[in-house]
């Protein structure tokens, strides 16, 4: 058998360098692509971005246009074709504000060099420009008890100076992800670029001077002419719950009033028609113990309040919502059967109708000016995000054209194909089996699990955190099926596991997984479970209820759902699900004496979502409880791999590296067979990781 060459997935340095790509914004005028940039910095301590201009025509190269050392992000261009950003660098004319703040920069269309043009010791978190005025709108952290803007200033520095850190709360949530909220809370301010002081400063207003905790983590979106946008706005409820609502706010009186609310559901994400008469939000209804929530789309008439659904009865999820230019329609990206589509919805005529019709999962999208192209960010297992143009009309309609891009797609260690089988009550399973080169009858590959998060989520897009392709490098065949509670297969898929996490979700990944065993190129007798988040729980769960598997590596998972329902970032939400009949029923931890496998934990100390207590008492009940306990000197098979410093992901290069190793590591031990590898110093880079030696029938 040749040796597979060698690509950036056999050497993990490499792999960490690789550059990664995101988010699309387009000029007014339809001339101009920016998209974001991610590699290592200068010491390889964390990822830094930077923005370049793509072709739209796909003539030329792409440029990159910001080279700060901290990065850039929020690309946004203004009426005028001016690029606004945000950067962490120092502002020039303010020797005391170092980095730790993130001012507004303004790159000119023509030539000339960035300038700040907004500066304030909280920073800024994004930018949004009108199409057609000079306006432009910030969320911004502001400290509550501020006067205004420039006492927000003081009080930072005061609150700095006398060392304290503390935050008082009066509601829910306090935590989000990987950060905590507060003491400063999500503010909108505005400011008009033609007003610009004589220093080129512009002059911001608050347009949300007591917003509470309504603008966590939401989106807005700016009308076109500049005068009003609508964004997401929490509204408490009792039982330290809340209801998302979409409110209007007029930006010349500053008045606020509530666009669309809804009791049984939230309503996120709202988007302008381009006559301003209309906006299309996301309404995702509230899920019970016993039944799961549903997206839909929604329209609200700005004048009269009324509602429709011009996708009634559309039976996918919606993701993201872009109006076509002329306001006939919406262009809508959906998972769909291990891909995620570009859709049309015709909002006159209520028909939904398929643009895209291949193996990519598209986002970003964006509509050129002229009605008759799109621009997206497309993905898949085969290749990471980058920018591609879709014909919107004509015999080319929905066919996607690369764009010269900032980076080439990285070359693969494999093959990639569908496989397809049924559960026990009939239903069809699907996924996606990456497969290392030279995998034959002969030579039949190792088989790795790898369950995905969510639970409401699908196998569909390239992931930098979770690559098979490392995986695929060092000879493994790596399966990501879609069980029940995916996305993607309707309404019914997502219900049949509701509740039940323990039940058809599990059953499923056997039946995919059994599948996959009988082929004559994978090897059965050397499988390995793996999972992060819910794909975590689920790796859990199977190490409690079968021994099919030799190693299981769980991340960030959840163990004790009695415990982690209420101290997850999220308690109002899970707590909807997570009835005390459901946790007794599917909390993995009822199990673990029946656990006889050796299992890697992973987890970080910063990880809000699934709580550090979840991996620490998972720790602790595998050395004492498992069917592997720990033996007289106090090891055991299993091993805990923790981040002091790292979230819910594991993002930082190093860290990164760090986790590939020792996750092959403990995988070529207990699935290959080699010899225990030598604590790693988890310093310096890694060896090239060369495909071990696959077994033969007779072996």
């Amino acid at each position: 058998m040749s040796t597979p060459a060698q690509t950036p997935f056999n050497d993990l340095e490499s792999f960490a360098a690789l550059p990664r790509m995101s988010g699309l914004a387009m000029s007014p005028d339809g001339t101009q692509l920016v998209v974001s940039v991610s590699s290592p910095d200068e010491k390889g301590h964390r990822y830094s971005s930077a923005l370049w201009r793509v072709d739209p025509a796909g003539t030329r190269p792409a440029v990159r246009i910001t080279r700060g050392t901290s990065g850039e992000s929020s690309g946004t261009f203004t009426s005028d074709g001016d690029l606004l950003f945000t950067a962490k660098r120092p502002d020039p004319d303010d020797a005391e504000t170092g980095e730790d703040r993130a001012p507004l920069w303004l790159l000119p269309a023509g030539l000339g060099e960035a300038r700040v043009v907004a500066s304030r010791a909280g920073g800024f978190s994004g930018v949004l420009a009108a199409t057609t005025a000079p306006v432009v709108v910030t969320p911004a952290p502001v400290l509550p008890g501020a006067p205004d803007l420039p006492g927000d200033d003081a009080l930072r520095k005061s609150r700095k100076e006398a060392g304290v850190s503390a935050i008082l709360h009066d509601g829910y949530p306090v935590r989000f992800w990987d950060h905590d909220l507060g003491p400063d809370r999500p503010h909108l301010l505005t400011a008009d670029l033609a007003a610009a002081t004589g220093d080129g400063r512009l002059e911001m207003r608050d347009l949300t001077p007591s917003p509470g905790g309504a603008l966590v983590e939401q989106s807005a979106d700016l009308s076109q002419d500049g005068r009003w946008l609508v964004t997401g706005w929490h509204r408490p409820t009792s039982g330290g719950d809340q209801r998302s609502e979409i409110a209007f706010i007029d930006l010349v009186s500053g008045q606020h009033r509530v666009l669309r609310a809804d009791p049984l559901a939230d309503l996120i994400s709202p988007r302008i028609s381009p006559d301003g008469t209309t906006v299309a939000y996301l309404r995702e209804s509230l899920s019970t113990p016993e039944t799961a929530p549903a997206v839909s789309v929604e329209l609200v008439d700005v004048a009269d309040g009324t509602v429709r659904r011009p996708a009634d009865g559309w039976d996918r999820w919606p993701n993201d919502l872009t109006w076509l230019p002329d306001g006939s329609g919406l262009l809508v990206t959906a998972d769909q059967d291990g891909r995620c589509p570009i859709f049309v919805v015709d909002v006159a005529g209520a028909t939904v109708s398929q643009l895209t019709n291949d193996d990519w999962t598209y986002t970003d999208v964006v509509a050129a000016p002229d009605g008759l192209q799109l621009y997206a960010m497309r993905t898949s297992y085969l290749a990471p995000p980058h920018p591609v143009r879709v014909a919107l009309t004509g015999d080319r309609a929905g066919v996607a054209v690369p764009l010269p891009a900032p980076a080439p797609a990285p070359d693969l260690p494999g093959t990639l194909v569908e496989v397809r089988s049924a559960a026990g009550d009939g239903t069809p399973v699907r996924g996606w089996l990456a497969l290392p080169g030279g995998a034959d009858a002969e030579h039949p590959a190792p088989l790795l699990l790898w369950i995905h998060g969510g639970p409401l989520n699908s196998w569909n897009a390239w992931s930098w955190r979770w690559t098979p392709w490392v995986m695929v490098a060092a000879g493994y065949a790596v399966l990501l099926p879609d069980p029940a509670l995916s996305t993607g297969y309707g309404q019914n898929f997502i219900q049949r596991g509701w509740g039940g996490w323990g039940g058809a979700p599990f059953t499923d990944l056997m039946a995919v997984t059994d599948e996959v065993v009988a082929r004559v190129d994978i090897d059965a007798g050397r499988t390995a479970a793996m999972g992060g988040s819910f794909g975590g729980y689920m790796a859990n769960w199977v190490a409690g209820h079968t021994d099919r598997f030799v190693a299981i590596v769980t991340h960030a998972s959840l163990w004790s759902l009695e415990e982690f329902g209420p101290t997850t970032d999220g308690a109002n939400y899970w707590g909807r699900e997570m009835s005390a009949q459901m946790t007794a029923e599917n909390s993995p931890h009822r199990f673990v004496s029946k656990i006889n496998t050796p299992m890697l934990v992973v987890h970080g100390d910063k990880d809000y979502r699934v709580p550090i207590g979840q991996g620490i008492r998972l720790w602790y009940d595998l050395l004492s409880k498992s069917g592997l306990p720990a033996d007289e000197t106090g090891r055991s098979p299993h091993r805990f791999l923790y981040f002091p410093a790292e979230n819910h992901w594991v993002l930082t290069p190093a860290h990164s590296r760090v986790w590939y190793r020792v996750v092959l590591d403990f995988l070529a031990q207990h699935v290959l067979g080699e010899p225990a590898a030598a604590v790693p110093s988890l310093l310096g880079g890694p060896p090239v990781l060369h495909p071990p030696a696959r077994s033969t029938p007779d072996s």
